[in-house]
């Protein structure tokens, strides 16, 4: 068989012998179906739910994801890596810095982020390689729309990046004992007034002091 690098895809991270299309089909089916369902369920729902949904065999989705822990692992990298692309899109695409960072924080919600917190609990190997080279590339990618968008004048300069991140897992996160669908329509509406607070001027002091990237990583 073949030996590819497959490096420049999200999900895909790893060198690998190339999987024949249809078993690529079923893998990338069953990292969507849990990824919805851990949005919809949290990420202890039952793994012959996520192949039933995904339409393939339980013996399909062991023989991809031997255990819980794996398949969480590809869900999270996978989450990651397309967040970041959301970030690199709306910096490419649009001309005023601000305008990009908006569409990056409404992208980022689409793609369900704040599904990750409870994800990377408990045993979770939060450290791995691989997922710590996607989060520096998330990190260095948003940090990029704020640093452009403060030196344009258009963001207020008593935030940091932290703070965007912060936001957008909280704001996107369902409140307990209330369905995902019934919060999402909320989400946008809500996100947008975070974005109206962040333009400059400001319009208010903030109490304590900017969340910067290094003191969320010593929070985990």
């Amino acid at each position: 068989m073949e030996t590819v690098s497959e490096a420049g895809t999200c999900g895909a991270h790893r060198i690998t012998s190339r999987p024949r299309a249809d078993a690529l089909r079923n893998r990338e089916r069953i990292v969507t179906a849990a990824r919805e369902m851990f949005v919809e369920f949290g990420p202890d729902v039952p793994l012959d739910e996520i192949a039933r949904r995904a339409g393939v065999g339980n013996a399909t989705l062991y023989r991809n994801f031997p255990d819980r822990a794996a398949l969480t692992h590809e869900v999270v990298l996978a989450v990651t890596c397309r967040t970041t692309d959301r970030a690199e899109e709306a910096a490419a695409a649009e001309s005023d810095p601000f305008t990009a960072l908006s569409r990056f924080v409404h992208a980022a919600a689409e793609e369900r982020i704040a599904a990750l917190c409870p994800m990377l609990s408990g045993g979770f190997d939060k450290d791995h390689p691989e997922l710590l080279a996607e989060r520096r590339r998330l990190e260095e990618a948003v940090e990029g729309l704020v640093r452009r968008a403060m030196s344009a004048g258009r963001l207020r300069t008593d935030i940091a990046v932290g703070d965007v991140l912060v936001a957008l897992s909280q704001l996107t996160r369902p409140l307990p004992g209330i369905a995902c669908p019934d919060i999402d329509r909320f989400t946008h509406r809500h996100l947008q007034l975070f974005l109206d607070g962040l333009q400059a001027p400001a319009r208010s002091e903030l109490p304590g002091s900017a969340a910067t990237l290094d003191e969320l990583r010593r929070g985990r």
